[in-house]
């Protein structure tokens, strides 16, 4: 009788990060799809724990910031809205960029929020700011169905364009993907990074089409003002549901440069992430 019979023969395996430059694992990534729904549904209710308005808060974000809009930049600016009402267009513009900046966010401090995970337990880090990006939409798709109640007072019959709106949703959190994987990444590292992320939105929110259209932009600065990544997501979104206007060859350069900042984010996230562990 072998001496050896009833042993586990299976080889020791460490279960790490691997180093250097790398495509990402689509099959590994699969198999922890669950954890990033955990993730995510863990987000939503710590989001909204104690909260004494509860959700009500992603309609009374952007509601507040359209008010606010309408007062200033249309009223007081005599800001043009591409033949959309104003309080609509601003309306839904800022409850899209409050779905990108809370994303990005929330990318960026995902992994130093789970500390304690990314030290003592192996999964695909990634999954972690990509898990972060999705509570913010389920906080616009919230907005945008009490939103709807103004399309219907303003009588804003959307097109045929509407078929597209789940594309131009998914577009935002991409966007909110493509720089929280990069913020992600740096914030292990570098904590004043939260710093300044923060500035940096709050300077986004004017240098974006959110309380004006693309329409206002006008010769060379427009192919420039193109190349930030949400001038095609939000132009996009006031299209599929505002019947606004198409944004052109602003969205081929907008998704040009959405798609090189994801990517490369990957990347970098990818080079760096066995690192996480040691200086986090």
């Amino acid at each position: 009788m072998d001496a050896n019979a009833g042993i586990d023969d299976r080889r020791w395996h460490e279960n790490r990060a691997t180093h250097g430059w790398r495509p990402p694992d689509v099959g590994e990534l699969w198999r922890f799809r669950e954890l990033l729904w955990l993730f995510a549904a863990r987000d939503v209710n710590v989001r909204y724990k104690q909260a004494a308005l509860g959700a009500a808060w992603a309609v009374l974000r952007p509601a507040v910031g359209a008010a606010v809009f309408t007062v200033v930049f249309r009223h007081v600016a005599h800001v043009g809205s591409d033949g959309i009402p104003y309080l609509v267009f601003a309306y839904v513009s800022f409850a899209a960029w409050a779905c990108v900046s809370s994303g990005v966010l929330a990318a960026m401090a995902s992994l130093v929020d789970n500390a304690s995970l990314v030290t003592k337990v192996y999964f695909p880090r990634v999954v972690a700011p990509a898990a972060s990006v999705l509570p913010p939409l389920l906080d616009l798709v919230a907005a945008l169905v009490v939103g709807a109640a103004l399309l219907v007072a303003y009588r804003i019959v959307p097109t045929v364009a509407l078929l597209a709106l789940p594309l131009t949703l998914a577009l935002l959190v991409v966007v909110a993907l493509a720089a929280g994987l990069w913020l992600a990444a740096l914030n292990v590292q570098y904590r004043d990074i939260h710093h300044a992320t923060n500035l940096l939105l709050q300077a986004g929110l004017f240098v974006s089409p959110v309380a004006y259209p693309l329409s206002a932009i006008h010769g060379w600065v427009r192919h420039v003002y193109a190349l930030n990544p949400a001038t095609g997501a939000l132009s996009a979104l006031r299209w599929s549901l505002l019947a606004g206007p198409w944004p052109g060859w602003a969205m081929a350069e907008s998704l040009a440069t959405t798609t090189v900042l994801l990517l490369g984010g990957l990347a970098y996230f990818l080079r760096v992430e066995r690192r996480f562990a040691d200086v986090i």
